[in-house]
Formats: C-alpha cells, structure tokens, sequence
C-alpha cells in the first residue's frame, strides 16, 4: 500500500499563509500524480490542486493566483503553499495520490490521506 499523512493545517487570520505538507510511505514508487482536495463543513470534497509526476499542475480557480502545489520526489513528500487565505478556505485539506499498474507491484488504486484541518478566521 501507500500511506499519506498530512501536517501543516492550523488557525490563520485572512490574509494569511499557511504550508501543508504530505508524506509518503509504502510503495511511492507507484505514485503518478498526486493532489489536494478539501472538503468543507456540511459540503462536497473538492479539488484544489493536482501535480503530475513530471511537475504540470493545474487548480482550482478558486484558489488560482494564491495556492501552489508543488512535490519534492527525493523526499517523497507532497506541499500546498496557500497564501491570502480566505474563511472560505476553511476545511479539511486531503492529500491524495493516484498509482499506476503497469509496474510489477503496483495495483492502481487511489490513496487518500486522513486529513489535515485548515481554519481561517475572518
């Protein structure tokens, strides 16, 4: 399997910044493309970020123009630079990862990670 665990979520006031990182574990040979979703009180997960195994992103245009995702695949480690945080940012931030099946040891399937809370006061 692969495990994700994100870190970095906290309270931030408007306008702030926050860097949410995801580490990896387990079979991360496998991972192609990784993201970030959120899923807010009361509402449907959604996405924020995507980043290929060859750096190409795309986003939310929700959070176009603040957010960056970026990965560090030395570390096997997966970041969100959010800045001008919103109170519409406030969520549960998940890191997710997509796995490939073409290699030996690698059976596709998705992973998600447990969540990170994000809250950001108005």
């Amino acid at each position: 399997q692969v495990q994700l665990v994100e870190s970095g979520g906290g309270l931030v006031q408007a306008g702030g910044s926050l860097r949410l990182s995801c580490a990896t574990s387990g079979n991360t040979i496998c991972i192609s493309a990784m993201g970030w979703y959120r899923q807010a009180l009361g509402k449907e997960r959604e996405l924020v970020a995507t980043i290929t195994s060859s750096g190409s992103t795309n986003y939310a245009d929700s959070v176009k123009g603040r957010f960056t995702i970026s990965r560090d695949n030395a570390k096997n480690t997966l970041y969100l630079q959010m800045n001008s945080l919103k109170p519409d940012d406030t969520a549960v931030y998940y890191c997710n990862a997509h796995t490939i099946f073409a290699i030996s040891g690698c059976n596709g399937m998705t992973y998600w990670g447990k969540g990170t809370l994000v809250t950001v006061s108005s």
